[in-house]
């Protein structure tokens, strides 16, 4: 089950009030993750996995379907369980840059969540700006959208910042510091190295 098309006005003007329906099933049950996975095709061996996704048991099946016929974009997904429930479950999931920019992005900011998933929705949607800036090609900023997915939805700990790759590399803030506090020493300036490293733990409480 999927929809290759972008949001049309037919399905908007088909159900009167449908949007305020999306907003509060989304807020009790839907998801905005970006995790950060391993991939070794990519350039840095770690890929930015940006997802909207809502997930129902079977017999609920029927509300997704509702989500996929609005939104004109995205797929349903089974996922067949192996535990003591009775049912499967679906995964109303989009992942597709452009929908996510051009469909999923513009609903809830004309449509704003009202819990506490609409800060997951910010975090989400400023992600998607920092991959705009092609923030994920560099190893800094791909540890500053794990950091800032480390505080959406379950907040999972990212394999990424846990990995060497990320341990060894300098954050985008810590570079920041550097070069406001080392600057004067690095162009004959008049801090000692003790001052300075005392001026660098005191701009990094400031910033942080």
């Amino acid at each position: 089950m999927s929809s290759e098309n972008p949001i049309g006005a037919d399905n908007q003007q088909e159900r009167p009030g449908i949007e305020q329906w999306i907003v509060g099933f989304v807020d009790g049950e839907g998801c905005f993750s970006c995790p950060v996975q391993r991939n070794k095709r990519m350039s840095r061996g770690w890929q930015v996995q940006p997802r909207f996704a809502v997930v129902q048991g079977e017999r609920s099946l029927h509300a997704l379907e509702l989500l996929l016929e609005y939104f004109d974009c995205g797929h349903i997904y089974r996922n067949r369980r192996h535990d003591n429930h009775k049912e499967d479950l679906f995964c109303f999931n989009v992942y597709r840059w452009n929908d996510l920019r051009n469909v999923i992005v513009p609903f809830f900011d004309a449509h704003p969540l009202v819990t506490a998933k609409r800060q997951d929705f910010l975090k989400f949607k400023r992600i998607l700006a920092m991959m705009d800036r092609r923030m994920h090609l560099s190893l800094a900023g791909l540890r500053e959208i794990a950091r800032i997915g480390e505080t959406m939805n379950h907040r999972k700990p990212s394999r990424f910042l846990e990995s060497s790759e990320a341990i060894r590399q300098p954050s985008l803030l810590d570079g920041r510091v550097e070069d406001m506090v080392l600057a004067p020493w690095r162009h004959g300036g008049r801090f000692s190295p003790a001052q300075l490293l005392e001026r660098t733990a005191r701009a990094k409480f400031l910033v942080g």
